[in-house]
């Protein structure tokens, strides 16, 4: 109860648990994450427990997850954001996940368009998420 309290008076909000993905420790993702902003837009950034992982806002508006395996075909809508090809999976509205298209290993990040226009976050990322390139183009 002591640390609960103490953790409230603080002002530190709680790490978020996010599964750590299958190829996190790829060096690729070591280059992601040490570029990743400290804000998205109002959104300031989050401590979170798993290697090649972060999230913005609270309560979180984007969770991002690196080391995931490589999409090279899908039959998911694709978008282009500041250069960088997405898959969208809408399956979970008004939360979007989008995976980055064609790269080794591919990133995921999941946002709650209730709190954050995606491609405000993808624009925010785009400066770390490009440092895995894309092998192949899934827009014109």
């Amino acid at each position: 109860m002591a640390t609960i309290l103490a953790a409230g008076l603080s002002g530190c909000a709680p790490a978020i648990n996010l599964e750590v993905a299958a190829l996190a420790n790829d060096p690729g993702c070591a280059e992601i994450i040490v570029r990743l902003p400290d804000r998205i837009g109002e959104a300031k950034k989050r401590t979170t427990n798993a290697q090649s992982t972060a999230a913005w806002g609270e309560p979180a508006a984007v969770l991002l997850r690196c080391g995931l395996e490589p999409v090279a075909a899908s039959t998911l809508t694709c978008v282009s954001a500041a250069g960088i090809d997405w898959l969208v999976d809408d399956s979970a509205k008004p939360k979007y996940r989008f995976i980055t298209f064609g790269t080794n290993p591919a990133t995921e990040v999941i946002v709650d368009s209730e709190q954050m226009a995606g491609v405000t976050a993808l624009e925010a990322l785009a400066g770390a998420v490009q440092n895995i390139a894309a092998s192949k183009r899934c827009t014109g």
